[in-house]
């Protein structure tokens, strides 16, 4: 790809090698929070150590994935803590497929194999959408998309299941279905099919606002999604179509910076702040994106100019890297409600999204 040679010592390798050791300094595997269960938040951590063990081969990486997913799973591949009400705690299973890959050790293929048919047959609203979580009845949240789209993608290639691939497919397209706002082309946090949550119109069902990191899972997502769908399935080209025109839309609101505001639209408002997951989210995608085809090349002027947005973000705590300005978990609501969230340094979320991108510049740059 285009783009001066960086020196090594900047090159986003190095960062994603800092926040893992970082990381790994602070925190037994084990001891990942939450302890003992098996939640997204250390799901996409580690799909974030993942990513950089592949770019740099250093076997303790892997090993630390390894040493977490062991913690969660017994001898016969029950998985010990797993809320199967939420789609929340099913993403840590795309860790399982390297595991299996690399051991052979069928536990790995017997959590899966329980894994799946939750996700097959969680509820779902009028239209065929996913609850985000059996207690949130009819809303779909577009956070979903990563935590049940490249687990189920996978399998479906994997272990020859092509009613996954269609299903990851129609989940995607039905949420952009719902969720798109024709004017900015970006998609609204939530929609309530019923339209009777306090945060949902009355009339269209949507949530008022366009959150970041909501924003941010889905390109993630669905461009994870096509590495496994075929080159001839019916919902390729849609699914290419979306990543493209959601991308196109958020590079619209890149701030000065180069980051990413925590309300996406809304730069200038009194309140908003710059929020990095989502920035970090936002410039891997298109990095992924471009490599794809799916965005021509001048599209990594942005990407770059978030990653450096966020690089020059980062603080030093003697030798550890201190990724803050990272919005904790939220649910839905209004722009009080987003603006108000507090933010925190290092937490799961943030060091995840912020290794996707390393990984993802380190690629493409």
């Amino acid at each position: 790809m285009s783009g001066e040679r960086m020196n090594e010592e900047k090159r986003p390798l190095f960062y994603a090698k800092a926040s893992v050791e970082t990381m790994m300094r602070r925190f037994k595997a084990e001891d990942l929070p939450p302890r003992g269960r098996f939640h997204y938040h250390q799901g996409v951590f580690l799909s974030g150590v993942y990513k950089t063990y592949q770019a740099c081969g250093d076997e303790r990486y892997f090993q630390y994935v390894k040493d977490w997913v062991d913690s969660c799973i017994d001898e016969n591949g029950e998985i010990l803590d797993c809320d199967r009400t939420q789609l929340d705690d099913l993403q840590p299973g795309i860790l399982l497929y390297p595991l299996l890959d690399r051991t052979g050790d069928l536990r790995y293929k017997k959590a899966l194999d329980m894994i799946l048919p939750v996700i097959r047959e969680f509820p779902r609203n009028a239209v065929g959408g996913f609850w985000h979580k059996h207690r949130y009845p009819d809303q779909m949240w577009l956070d979903g998309l990563y935590m049940a789209g490249p687990v189920t993608a996978e399998y479906g290639k994997r272990f020859h299941v092509p009613e996954d691939l269609d299903l990851v497919a129609q989940q995607a397209l039905l949420m952009e279905e719902r969720t798109k706002d024709p004017e900015t082309g970006l998609l609204y946090h939530a929609w309530d099919c019923s339209g009777k949550v306090e945060w949902a119109d009355p009339d269209t069902g949507l949530s008022p606002e366009f959150w970041g990191r909501s924003i941010g899972w889905v390109p993630v997502a669905v461009l994870d999604d096509l590495d496994f769908l075929p080159e001839t399935h019916p919902a390729r080209g849609e699914l290419r179509r979306l990543v493209k025109e959601l991308l196109e839309a958020v590079c619209r609101y890149q701030s000065r910076e180069g980051r990413w505001y925590q309300v996406v639209d809304k730069g200038e408002a009194e309140g908003n702040w710059l929020e990095t997951s989502c920035s970090c989210l936002f410039a891997a995608a298109i990095c992924k994106a471009v490599r794809r085809g799916i965005l021509p090349e001048e599209y990594l002027a942005y990407a770059r100019k978030g990653y450096e947005g966020v690089v020059q973000s980062l603080e030093w705590e003697g030798e550890d890297l201190l990724v803050g300005g990272v919005c904790i978990g939220t649910g839905v609501g209004n722009y009080e409600h987003y603006i108000n969230r507090p933010t925190s340094v290092n937490d799961l979320h943030g060091v995840g999204a912020f290794l996707i991108m390393c990984t993802e510049c380190e690629k493409t740059f």
